[in-house]
C-alpha cells in the first residue's frame, strides 16, 4: 500500500462509538505517539453512519482516517506501525 506524502501534518478522523474497547485502544496509540484526530460518533449521528458506510464499506468501529488515506480500523493501523508505514503516513 503507497502513500501520498505531502509535507504537512494531516488530520487524523477516527469514527467510532460509545462502547468500543478498539476505539478507545486506536486513541490511546494516538495520544502517546502525541496525535490529536477529530471523533465522529456513529452511535449519536446516523447520517455520519451512513457516510462511513459509504467511505468504507465496513460496519465496525474504529475506522480511521489519515488525511484521506483509509488506514482501516485499529488492527489495520497497528499492523502498518509495526511495518513502519504508519509514521511516515503521519508525518505527511
Amino acid at each position: 500500500m503507497e502513500f501520498p506524502v505531502t509535507g504537512r501534518t494531516p488530520e487524523i478522523t477516527l469514527y467510532s462509538t460509545a462502547v468500543c474497547p478498539y476505539c478507545v485502544a486506536a486513541k490511546n496509540f494516538l495520544k502517546s505517539k502525541g496525535h490529536s484526530w477529530t471523533e465522529v460518533r456513529i452511535d449519536l449521528d446516523p447520517v455520519e453512519r451512513e457516510k462511513m458506510l459509504g467511505l468504507t464499506r465496513r460496519t465496525s468501529v474504529p475506522q480511521i482516517f489519515i488525511g484521506d488515506v483509509h488506514v482501516g480500523g485499529y488492527d489495520d493501523m497497528m499492523a502498518l506501525h509495526r511495518a513502519g508505514k504508519l509514521e511516515p503516513l503521519l508525518a505527511g
